[in-house]
């Protein structure tokens, strides 16, 4: 699964737009508390909650689809 592909999974899952950020494609402005993310940084995908303005990374990964998957069961306890 890419970025693209999660977000219409997570929105057809009935997971809130406002609980979540995927880099590049569900982003807001401005930018709310605290929210679950997906970004890249420095060619590995983090995942993780961004809360009081900082990001902190629950995981670190190799590839755009473990880290869509991560977040996919993060944010609906299920497997994609």
């Amino acid at each position: 699964m890419n970025r693209q592909q999660l977000y219409h999974a997570l929105r057809d899952a009935g997971v809130a737009d406002g609980i979540y950020q995927i880099a590049g494609v569900h982003e807001w402005s401005p930018v709310p508390p605290d929210f679950c993310f997906l970004r890249e940084v420095d060619d590995a995908w983090e995942v993780g909650i961004y809360e009081r303005g900082q990001y902190r990374a629950d995981a670190r990964l190799g590839t755009e689809t473990e880290a869509c998957d991560r977040l996919y069961r993060l944010l609906t306890g299920r497997r994609p």
